[in-house]
C-alpha cells in the first residue's frame, strides 16, 4: 500500500487556547495512539490534502521535526460543521508484525453481459474492511464483473485470498446486476427468437415429405 508522509511538530501544550492558536495559524492538531502513550502533534492543513480528499487508502509516515518518525493509519477525523475545514485528526500507530484493520476501496473492472442487456449494476459496498499486516494491505480490491448476468450476485467469498482477511459475513453481496424494464424487453425478444427458431426446427417440411412419398 502507498504511504503519505506528514511533516509535523510535537505539541507540548494541549489546552483549548493553544489548540485554537494552532488552527488560526493554519495548523491541524493531531493525536497518535497505539504506542506507549498518546503523542500530540500538529501539521499544516495542506499536508493532509492527499490523505483526506481522496477515495484511495494510504498508510502514513509521521515525520516530526525532532527526527522521530512513526508509521500510522488515520483513525478518525473531525470537520467544522459549517466550513468543512479539518478540526482534528486521530492516528493509530502500526507495526509490521501486528495486524491492523482498514477500509479498502473496491475497484470494478470489466463489463457484464447483464449490464449490456440493460441490467443495472448495484454496488452496496464502495469499501471493504480487511485485516492484515501492513505490508499485505492492498491499494484497492479489484472486482471483475464480466461474468455477471442479470440477476447474478458476486459474494465476498469469491474475493478471498491469502494476503488479507475480510471482516464481513460470507453472504455479503459486493456487486449484483438487477433487472430493469429495458433488460426485460431484451430478454423477451431473445426468448421470442429462441421460440421461433425451435418451432421452425420442429415443423415438418411438407414439400420434402411429399417428394419422398
Amino acid at each position: 500500500m502507498k504511504s503519505i508522509t506528514i511533516n509535523g511538530s510535537q505539541r507540548e501544550s494541549v489546552g483549548k487556547s493553544s489548540t485554537k492558536a494552532l488552527r488560526n495559524a493554519g495548523q491541524i492538531p493531531c493525536v497518535l495512539y497505539g504506542g506507549d502513550k498518546p503523542m500530540h502533534f500538529s501539521a499544516p492543513e495542506l499536508a493532509f490534502s492527499k490523505l483526506v480528499y481522496t477515495p484511495n487508502a494510504h498508510t502514513v509516515v509521521i515525520a516530526l521535526d525532532n527526527g522521530e518518525t512513526y508509521n500510522a493509519i488515520m483513525q478518525d477525523i473531525q470537520f467544522h460543521p459549517v466550513t468543512d475545514k479539518i478540526l482534528h485528526i486521530d492516528f493509530y500507530q502500526i507495526f509490521e508484525s501486528k495486524e491492523i484493520t482498514m477500509e479498502i476501496p473496491v475497484q470494478v473492472v470489466g463489463t457484464s453481459k447483464g449490464v449490456l442487456n440493460g441490467g443495472v449494476l448495484r454496488r452496496p459496498y464502495r469499501k471493504l474492511r480487511v485485516k492484515a499486516i501492513p505490508s499485505k494491505l492492498p491499494d484497492f480490491i479489484e472486482v471483475d464483473i464480466t461474468p455477471l448476468k442479470i440477476g447474478s450476485k458476486l459474494y465476498i467469498t469469491e474475493l478471498e485470498n491469502e494476503d488479507y482477511k475480510f471482516l464481513h459475513p460470507d453472504n455479503t453481496v459486493v456487486c449484483q446486476v438487477r433487472r430493469s424494464r429495458a433488460s426485460m424487453s431484451v430478454e423477451d425478444e431473445e426468448e421470442d427468437e429462441d421460440d421461433a427458431t425451435t418451432e421452425g426446427a420442429d415443423a415438418p417440411a411438407p414439400a420434402a415429405e411429399a417428394a419422398q412419398e
